[in-house]
């Protein structure tokens, strides 16, 4: 073998080498970004379970105490030691229906309306302040609640509503008894508010994922805006959509000072939303720091497992259902 043989031999052996050493380091930072998630994600279930093992252990003295009767009664007298979550868990349930009730058309529309109609100088600005909305903090929007909204409620609009369903049967339990101004419409709300960010600009950002081609191809062959939006955009977006409904719906289940404050924090459970009434993080909020005994404590421990299991499933529901949404696409 000549010397040129040799000297090519060799340098495509120390290539071999070099490619060989490279390949190794890859792997080998490949092995290392690989254990460090799977190490974060682990880490997240471990917090999770100690969250759930800690609310489970300290809600145990009320459960054995009150038994199922917790769920369903609305006492909450802590100089007697009676405790009962009926009227959160209502009040919780009712404000969340209600907020997104108001919330979800209100930001489908707007999003509808800054993706299909709206003049483009606009559609910034506009989006913009949707997003502000998100960035101001719950116990600002629970003082304009209390100072501002509330009163506005019980002087203008109340009185309205409690004249105009005076006479219909059904609606006029629903819209009874003074105006007090706050209560649970109120707080209802406030809550649509809060939420209404995360549904217009979840929806807003998948609305603007649907190909170009779809929707030119439905105006050329004659469809209306309207026919375009509810035949293609929301068919085609509706997982994110569902999404971000439930995201919206999560923060509106946990809210805690906006509705502290407007509320009225009455433990009772009345088919009026003007009437008062509570929801379970308000409790918590505003009787945490105050309990006196094991079982005030565990009470309050309590309400906070019965909130973790009531978004568990509302969540659990959510995905079940995008999965059937998606399963359904797929055939």
């Amino acid at each position: 073998m000549t010397e040129t043989a040799m000297s090519r031999a060799d340098m495509m052996t120390s290539r071999v080498e070099a490619r060989s050493k490279a390949v190794r380091r890859l792997a080998g930072g490949d092995a290392l970004f690989r254990n460090l998630t799977f190490a974060a994600a682990i880490i997240v279930l471990l917090i999770l379970g100690g969250t759930i093992g800690s609310l489970i252990q300290g809600s145990l003295p009320a459960f054995k105490a009150f038994g199922f009767g917790f769920f369903v009664t609305d006492v909450w007298n802590p100089s007697d030691d009676k405790f009962g979550a009926g009227a959160a868990i209502y009040g919780t349930i009712v404000t969340s229906f209600i907020a997104m009730l108001i919330a979800v058309p209100v930001g489908l529309g707007i999003a509808i309306f800054l993706t299909e109609l709206c003049p483009p100088a606009l559609r910034r600005p506009i989006g913009v302040a949707i997003e502000l909305l998100a960035g101001i903090p719950s116990i600002i929007y629970g003082v304009w609640g209390l100072f501002v909204f509330a009163p506005f409620l019980q002087q203008y609009v109340q009185p309205g509503l409690i004249a105009a369903f005076a006479n219909v049967p059904g609606l006029n339990a629903l819209f009874a008894g003074p105006p007090f101004g706050i209560g649970v419409l109120t707080a209802s709300l406030i809550l649509a508010i809060m939420v209404l960010p995360f549904v217009t600009s979840i929806s807003r950002d998948v609305f603007n994922t649907v190909p170009p081609m779809l929707k030119e191809s439905a105006y050329g062959v004659g469809c209306t805006t309207w026919e375009v939006v509810s035949s293609i955009v929301i068919p085609y977006t509706r997982v994110g959509v569902i999404g971000g409904c439930m995201l919206a719906l999560g923060r509106a289940l946990g809210e805690t000072m906006a509705v502290t404050f407007v509320i009225g924090n009455a433990h009772d459970i009345s088919a009026s939303i003007l009437a008062p009434g509570t929801t379970i993080s308000a409790t918590i909020a505003n009787e945490f720091t105050e309990a006196d005994g094991v079982l005030y404590t565990s009470s309050l421990i309590a309400l906070g497992l019965i909130l973790f299991m009531i978004t568990f499933v509302v969540l659990a529901f959510a995905r079940l259902m995008l999965m059937r949404l998606e399963g359904k696409a797929g055939k």
